[in-house]
């Protein structure tokens, strides 16, 4: 019996699940809605679903991206979602001020100018996302609750937050500076793709090119040996939750700036699961270890790539949710044991019968 260890190798990487998926996916498309693919030129950009793909999609994948972390240190982000209204809610106050009982005027919501520099409600905005991410990592690496609890917390209370923010108004935003994260565009593509491009960037260099990247796989597979071997575990997994709030914070902006308002309810609604089924189809395990922030990126261009396809389709949007809950059920079969033994047993009889032909 032959052994092919190219085919192996492909098959083991973390990669070959999500492209398959999303080869599929892209397949069913080319057969059933061959406008899915086109592109044309309007006015000084690209548009077509694909660009769409990328552009919706590039707040998912920053959350993935910082989602992956967490997941490879063996918890999990459930507020990632209100974290995202709260920084679009900090952002817009900061434009539009209307704190406490103030309550927002039209001449407010109509001014195309604001007394904050853009510089400063970015910092503002960032610093909001990476507040609520150093909160979720002191509790779960200084207070030892657990991930999913102490997550659930901010998941419940931060909504309320951007609620009392905004003052329970979704505000509408009308500072054109602004709208260039979600809407601008530089050589034909979204600005929110080269935004993505940096944090992969800067993410693939701390957790490849230093040591952080070993320390976050050892703590998610045994957190006692790795303090026991000198890891400062618990500022590992701050650092995880931290950056997890900081690439939210960046979902919030792009989020924000793209829809021109601020909706404590709805801004990142459902994001926390979407980032967990993306990084759960990226390869990396809920009880941590080895990840791959590339593999956690295609997962959620996968899950827009399906949504698109979805709505090209003429599903309504309030069926969206079963059609994911299918995608769901397929990630969690293909990634089940029995898959795997199938692979192996079909790998296995292939080798055989490619020797006797030869």
């Amino acid at each position: 019996m032959k052994n092919y260890p190219l085919l192996n190798r492909i098959r083991e990487s973390r990669l070959f699940l999500p492209l398959g998926a999303l080869a599929v996916i892209l397949i069913f498309d080319a057969i059933y809605a061959p406008g899915f693919f086109n592109i044309a030129i309007q006015g000084d950009h690209l548009y077509g679903n694909l660009i769409d793909v990328v552009n919706n999609g590039a707040p998912l994948m920053l959350v993935a991206i910082g989602m992956t972390l967490v997941i490879a240190t063996g918890g999990v982000d459930l507020s990632v979602g209100a974290v995202i209204a709260i920084s679009a809610a900090m952002g817009a106050v900061l434009i539009n001020p209307a704190l406490g009982n103030q309550l927002i005027t039209n001449e407010i919501l109509t001014r195309d100018a604001t007394n904050t520099p853009l510089p400063i409600i970015i910092l503002a905005d960032l610093a909001a996302g990476t507040l609520c991410g150093l909160w979720n990592g002191f509790l779960v690496s200084r207070a030892r609750i657990q991930p999913m609890v102490a997550t659930l917390i901010l998941m419940v209370a931060g909504r309320g937050i951007a609620q009392l923010i905004t003052n329970g108004q979704i505000m509408t935003i009308y500072y054109t500076p602004y709208f260039w994260f979600g809407n601008g565009y530089i050589f034909g593509l979204p600005v929110s793709v080269y935004i993505v491009a940096i944090v992969f960037i800067l993410a693939w260099i701390l957790v490849r090119k230093t040591s952080i990247g070993l320390f976050i796989e050892s703590v998610g597979i045994n957190s006692k040996s790795s303090y026991y071997s000198g890891i400062d575990e618990k500022n590992v997994k701050l650092l995880a939750y931290a950056f997890c709030g900081f690439c939210a914070a960046i979902a919030g902006l792009i989020l924000s700036s793209y829809v021109h308002s601020a909706d404590g309810n709805n801004n990142g609604l459902n994001y926390e699961l979407d980032a967990i089924l993306a990084v759960v189809m990226g390869g990396t395990l809920m009880t941590g270890g080895r990840f791959s922030l590339f593999a956690s990126v295609i997962g959620a261009v996968v899950i827009w790539t399906f949504t698109l396809t979805v709505y090209t389709l003429g599903v309504p949007a309030n069926a969206l949710l079963a059609a994911k809950a299918v995608l769901v059920m397929v990630v969690i079969l293909l990634y089940s044991d029995y898959f795997r033994r199938f692979l192996n047993r079909f790998s296995e009889h292939k080798g055989p019968e490619h020797g006797r032909a030869n």
